[in-house]
């Protein structure tokens, strides 16, 4: 099983980095033990074993996994722990920067002010001086997860699973989100994700992927189906936003933990943001079907009929009185913000020699097809119970 704690943006990743990105799990777990006899009272002895860091770590940030033990009031207690560090320059990362401290607060007032199940959260450390860049540690889950490679909807234990099983998950999953946006007043609980002044979040989330395009493009080809993508919002932008919610950015199934079927850890931060339930809604919607696509291109019958859009709207009606609308413009987008991610992904490949740049650029974005199918109109006619537009 692959484990959320060991990727982040999927194994798409690995094609593209560096193998001097990874850490070394002896030097690593001295430094670590070093670095804790700081954070805690100095008559804790803390100790640090069982280092490990994921080949499958991604070029988002690298994960460090290990076991912390120290004393506490004269008793020896076990902690185990996960640090998220931030990848080095020469990792060629997916984004341009990385807060790990602003990842570590979103996740403690979370915390605070719902009943997700985001993991405890110890310490965020702004040095790069113990691990080679800033990062956080917190708790260790023990869970399944859905894996990216081969994806979940190839064949994993959610196949196996019963129809009973997948909704109970299902259901669950949107309930996740549900409790994430019925944080009350989120500008002022999350000041640092809220826009400039005079700029509605949905604008601001926007203009924030097309300067991450502009970055990711900068020193290699453009994308014309990507331009496309961005004037085809202009062309189709919601009359009314919505109410502004919390988002959690990276929504979905495959950054949440369960057992049973049901979320025990919900994972992976770093895009969190202010703006429309919808930015998360459709992200979990897309990035099923950007797995079923795959499906569909490989033979295999897949989970068509989980986290259908209208299924997914119709529980998360339910669960908050809210009517989700603008679906056909947020999936759009979510498949273009993916389309970004792909194609940084594919172009670093390319200059590092380890995959052939094609002569169409955007050929390095694998869900091209669905994404030019969104721009004519005629992708979700293709698939049924599409729900509402």
């Amino acid at each position: 099983m692959t484990s959320a704690y060991e990727r982040e943006d999927g194994d798409f990743a690995e094609l593209a980095r560096p193998h001097d990105s990874r850490n070394d799990p002896e030097l690593t777990g001295t430094r670590l033990q070093q670095w804790l006899a700081g954070q805690l009272p100095a008559e804790a002895s803390p100790a640090v074993t069982d280092v490990q860091v994921p080949e499958a770590n991604g070029m988002s940030n690298e994960t460090v996994l290990f076991d912390g033990q120290w004393s506490e009031n004269g008793t020896l207690t076990h902690h185990p722990l996960v640090a998220r560090v931030a990848p080095a320059a020469s990792a060629v990362p997916v984004f341009p920067t990385y807060d790990l401290d602003r990842q570590f607060q979103v996740m403690r007032t979370v915390a605070e002010h719902c009943t997700a199940p985001v993991p405890q959260v110890y310490w965020s450390e702004p040095s790069r001086e113990s691990l080679g860049g800033e990062f956080f540690v917190m708790a260790r889950v023990d869970g399944e997860v859905p894996p990216d490679v081969m994806p979940y909807n190839f064949g994993s234990w959610l196949t196996e699973a019963s129809d009973d099983q997948r909704a109970r998950l299902q259901e669950a999953s949107v309930g996740v989100l549900a409790e994430l946006h019925s944080i009350t007043e989120p500008a002022d609980k999350f000041p640092y994700l809220a826009p400039p002044e005079g700029i509605s979040p949905l604008r601001h989330h926007v203009d924030e992927q097309r300067r991450y395009y502009e970055w990711a493009s900068a020193d290699g080809p453009r994308s014309p189906l990507i331009e496309a993508g961005f004037d085809w919002l202009e062309q189709h932008w919601p009359t009314d936003e919505g109410p502004t919610v919390l988002c959690w950015g990276d929504a979905r199934i495959g950054n949440i933990m369960y057992r049973d079927f049901t979320p025990v850890a919900v994972l992976d931060w770093e895009m969190a943001s202010l703006g429309p339930r919808e930015l998360d809604l459709s992200w979990m919607i897309f990035l099923h079907r950007f797995f079923e696509d795959i499906a569909t291109l490989a033979g295999l019958p897949g989970l068509p009929g989980f986290l259908r859009r209208d299924d997914v709207c119709a529980r998360y009606r339910e669960l908050t009185g809210y009517e989700p609308r603008d679906l056909d413009f947020y999936t759009l987008y979510a498949a273009l913000r993916h389309a970004i991610i792909m194609f940084r992904i594919q172009s670093r490949a390319a200059a590092f020699g380890q995959a052939e740049a094609p002569t169409d650029p955007d050929d390095m974005i694998m869900h091209r097809k669905a994404l030019e199918a969104m721009i004519d109109g005629t992708y979700w006619a293709g698939i049924a119970s599409a729900g509402p537009q």
